[in-house]
């Protein structure tokens, strides 16, 4: 018979699935600290060397990383999502960006139709804290705060969707759009017009996720989006247009 001996789980191993599913989740980030051990093991309830082994396990996987004299950090672990070569692909080619708006347009608006139909009220407290937080920073002459804020509202909502798949890919095409790979979020908010304009969308698509209205929210995403990658082909025509007077003004001097 397909019958064995019943075993307790060893504590470390209730450690390493606890922490695993953590940062699973996306409450734990990377780059986050990890308590110390002392303060770690009393609120796990295990011993110290239960609490090692644990985290010499999820160390030796890639989970965590152990700085010297500094603590034990959640590993970056979302940059192994994309490999360099595709990373200096996205950066190289710009069919790339169409490509990442429409990406983010389809699944965002999966996401903000999940978060307003199955998000719980403490998911969309925290989306709308998020919104309110950019709305103050729009009031700033300094476009950089109120970009930052802009991925972190998108994040909170594909958080309160409760799909890790979702939030883990979504986490590392942030951490690119950040990076400037796919495009500089701060150029889209030099022109207060846009700045204006981003924060009216954000604000349609937090009322809908608080009004839970899935059809609304993801409408109001998808919108979004469009104008984002409307601003961004203007955006390139403008470039290219500039180029071509400056071509004309050097031109015109020699003669």
């Amino acid at each position: 018979m397909p019958f064995r001996k019943v075993e307790s789980e060893r504590l470390s191993a209730a450690v390493v699935r606890q922490i695993e599913l953590l940062i699973l989740r996306g409450i734990l980030r990377p780059g986050d600290r990890l308590p110390g051990e002392r303060d770690l093991a009393e609120r796990l309830g295990v011993s110290r060397p239960s609490l090692r082994d644990a985290l010499a396990d999820l160390q030796a996987r890639g989970l965590l990383t152990a700085r010297a004299g500094a603590g034990v950090y959640v590993a970056e672990v979302l940059g192994s999502v994309f490999s360099d070569a595709l990373v200096q692909l996205f950066a190289t080619h710009e069919e790339a960006v169409v490509d990442y708006v429409a990406f983010r347009r389809d699944l965002e608006g999966i996401a903000a139709e999940r978060a307003a139909g199955e998000g719980s009220d403490t998911d969309l407290a925290v989306v709308d804290t998020v919104f309110r937080k950019m709305e103050a920073a729009h009031t700033k002459r300094d476009p950089s705060d109120e970009a930052r804020l802009d991925a972190e509202f998108h994040l909170a909502i594909i958080e309160a969707a409760h799909n890790v798949v979702m939030l883990q890919l979504m986490r590392a095409m942030f951490d690119l759009l950040r990076a400037g790979v796919f495009y500089n979020r701060q150029t889209m908010f030099r022109q207060r017009t846009t700045r204006a304009m981003l924060l009216e969308q954000h604000r349609a698509i937090n009322a809908a996720v608080q009004a839970r209205d899935p059809a609304r929210a993801r409408a109001a995403v998808e919108a979004h989006l469009d104008y984002v990658a409307a601003a961004l082909e203007a955006q390139k025509r403008g470039a290219a247009r500039e180029e071509i007077a400056r071509q004309r003004a050097e031109q015109a001097r020699t003669i």
